[in-house]
């Protein structure tokens, strides 16, 4: 350096210059830096490094050779004998036998006739196995890319060969798209993406979702429950086959159009990933794969979720640490997914999951004996994976204890995602709709809640995800509107203050989300227009029925019902957003929270928003300050027409600043705001 000053060497402890409240934990930031450094350092002497390492799936599982050759391996050190068994051999337990590795791996090769293979597409194969004490097991190949269920013969699902013929592989033609500066993630779920009662297709969502979220503005799709998973109604979070496509909704090579086609959009698709547990399912699952209880898991208790009924992974184990990096690796080379939204990541970071306990935000919470430090080392190495090898790769967590660090690189001590969910958000949002009447909403909490993030770690906010819509909790707008959304939807029927009252807040709340709460923004499908029903999937509590499990779009294209008004402000929001950039300026500056009027106005990308709460007051010239002088003129108005306001505002109108300092500003202008409204102003010429 100029100066002759040494650049500090990276040790974990760069993260306290941004919060000089971890100084007391720089011991515990530098040994959990350390640690994730002792495995990158075996890996690189052991394997070859990370990039060779993550390829795991070119070695285990089967996998064709160029002269037709099938090569097999499987990880199970306690077999005493294994056997590949399937149509191809007629069941035969003995035919194919396979050898042992002093690192408990098997392997078998069976040769190819004239560069066909041995096992034909679609064929059904399992691996059988005879543990120490005799018994005979079978078992679907852990890295098995393609799992099949026939529910009228059984719900255990038969393991595949999946080798389509090179005219039926779908080959790509769209390059991923840049990681966008703005991140609008649409969450959506393939089955229920249709208004009708049945299990939505890739193929379907391809021809009907993609263009709809085009249409809306978002840049980014989350895709819930693609891991498959025995149970429909677990919502893809009991995962059975990690490699695996779920079959419910067709095969690998429609995913792989959906995903090509999104990208041909310029959508960035994520997989909402499930790494923090696995099913219990033995016979199609991981669990007692080679006979013992911690193959890929803990042993004992150490290795159950009490919460999920579930199976814990051991991610201090060499092997545990392949098949979970390669599988993430498979995912975004087999099918060209952008990034992961890891689930249950509080799970991954503490022993104790986050099972029964709060967290107060307390930094003790965040270091000491609770952290489970392989699980802190595992999301560090799978960040530092994907972002070495894919620089456009986009990681979420989702943690609800506000560990520190999570969104920061390893270089400063992190655990090097991009960006973490905001889950105290759609919690306060439920709690003021169930606890307050609306003239106790407190603007200073409000807007306390929706800033209250971690400086230089991004967020992003939502009012509700899929939580909030499934069975026994209710959407906002059902929290709203409940009844009369059966009954007063439509624009035929007389505006109800019920109904009046629910566009409102619905808008509302969704704008000073976007606004205020983040650096990215997420929806659940369906929620963006006010879906009026929970989602519950065919189980048999409810007679195994679809009529919850489905999303009716056809609601929105119904110029007569009142949907139309709240899917149309969302793409107003999501494209005004495109042509601002919000959510990649700076935090916004908060001017007023003012609890008598129940007002809230703050500044973010040179734009004015005012938000009146009030249930009953409208203000004229109301005066509002604002740092920039200027003409100002009416951006977002949810009391436009075409939202199904009462178009109070003339768009037209245009707002002078006087130069006054006003609310901690150097300017002010005065505004006409009617009750439950919001304006986003901005200048003239940017317009």
């Amino acid at each position: 350096m100029a100066d002759g000053s040494q650049p500090s060497i990276p040790d974990g402890t760069g993260v306290i210059q941004l919060d000089p409240w971890l100084e007391p934990y720089k011991d515990a930031l530098r040994s959990r830096f350390n640690y994730a450094q002792k495995w990158i350092q075996t890996i690189n002497d052991t394997e070859g490094g990370m990039e060779k390492f993550s390829r795991g799936y070119e070695k285990f599982g089967l996998n064709v050779n160029d002269n037709g050759d099938i090569t097999y391996r499987e990880w199970a050190p306690n077999a005493v004998q294994a056997h590949l068994i399937g149509d191809f051999n007629n069941w035969d337990r003995t035919a194919t036998p396979m050898t042992k590795n002093s690192f408990g791996v098997w392997e078998v090769t069976l040769p190819g006739k004239d560069g066909t293979p041995a096992i034909l597409h679609n064929s059904k194969i399992k691996i059988a196995m005879v543990t120490p004490d005799g018994e005979s097991i079978d078992r679907l190949p852990s890295w098995i890319k393609r799992v099949v269920q026939d529910l009228t013969v059984s719900p255990v699902y038969d393991a595949v060969f999946w080798n389509p013929p090179p005219e039926e592989k779908y080959k790509f033609q769209h390059h991923r798209p840049k990681k966008p500066q703005s991140l609008r993630i649409y969450e959506a779920h393939v089955g229920i993406s249709s208004p009708e009662t049945k299990v939505a297709t890739y193929k379907e969502f391809t021809t009907n979702m993609l263009p709809r979220i085009k249409y809306l503005g978002y840049n980014a799709i989350q895709l819930m429950a693609i891991m498959e998973h025995a149970y429909y109604a677990s919502f893809g979070y009991q995962v059975n086959n990690f490699f695996a496509a779920s079959s419910r909704y067709g095969t690998p090579e429609d995913l792989k159009e959906l995903i090509d086609t999104a990208h041909g959009l310029g959508l960035a698709v994520l997989l909402d990933v499930v790494h923090s547990h696995a099913s219990k399912n033995v016979l199609d699952g991981l669990n007692m794969f080679d006979g013992t209880d911690h193959l890929y898991f803990h042993a004992g208790g150490k290795g159950q979720h009490d919460l999920w009924d579930s199976r814990l992974f051991n991610y201090g184990n060499h092997e545990v640490l392949r098949f979970l990096l390669s599988n993430l690796r498979f995912w975004m080379e087999e099918y060209q997914f952008d990034g992961f939204r890891f689930d249950g990541v509080t799970s991954i970071l503490y022993t104790h999951h986050g099972i029964g306990t709060g967290f107060s935000g307390g930094y003790h919470e965040y270091f000491g004996p609770a952290v489970d430090d392989d699980g802190i080392m595992y999301l560090t190495l799978a960040n530092e994976m994907l972002h070495s090898i894919y620089h456009e790769c986009i990681t979420v967590a989702e943690d609800v204890s506000g560990m520190p660090a999570l969104c920061l690189p390893l270089s400063l001590g992190g655990v090097g995602f991009d960006y973490r969910l905001a889950m105290a958000i759609p919690d306060m949002y439920i709690k003021l709709l169930k606890e307050k009447e609306d003239d106790e909403w407190n603007m200073g909490n409000l807007a306390f809640t929706l800033t209250n993030r971690r400086h230089g770690e991004k967020t992003i906010a939502y009012a509700e995800s899929h939580d909030q819509a499934l069975v026994g909790d209710k959407t906002i707008m059902m929290w709203l509107c409940d009844k009369e959304m059966y009954t007063h939807m439509s624009i035929l029927t007389e505006l109800t203050p019920i109904i009046e009252r629910g566009l409102a807040l619905h808008k509302m709340i969704r704008l000073v989300t976007h606004g205020l709460g983040g650096e990215g923004y997420l929806n659940f499908e369906g929620n963006e227009f006010g879906h009026p029903e929970w989602l519950d999937f065919p189980r048999a509590g409810n007679g195994n029925s679809f009529w919850y499990a489905r999303r009716q779009f056809n609601l929105t294209e119904d110029g007569l019902l009142r949907y139309k008004f709240l899917n149309e402000f969302d793409r107003a929001m999501q494209t005004t957003e495109e042509k601002y950039g919000w959510l990649h300026s700076p935090q916004a500056y908060v001017s007023l929270k003012n609890e008598l009027d129940k007002v809230l106005v703050f500044e973010r990308a040179g734009l004015l928003w005012i938000f009146n709460f009030h249930p009953t007051r409208s203000f004229t010239d109301y005066r509002v300050g604002i740092e920039q002088a200027g003409t100002y003129r009416i951006l977002l108005d949810t009391d436009d027409p075409e939202f199904g306001g009462f178009g109070r505002n003339m768009k037209e109108t245009r707002f002078f600043t006087t130069d006054l300092p006003w609310n901690g500003r150097r300017n002010f202008l005065q505004v006409y705001i009617p009750t439950r409204t919001a304006l986003v102003l901005a200048l003239e010429e940017t317009l």
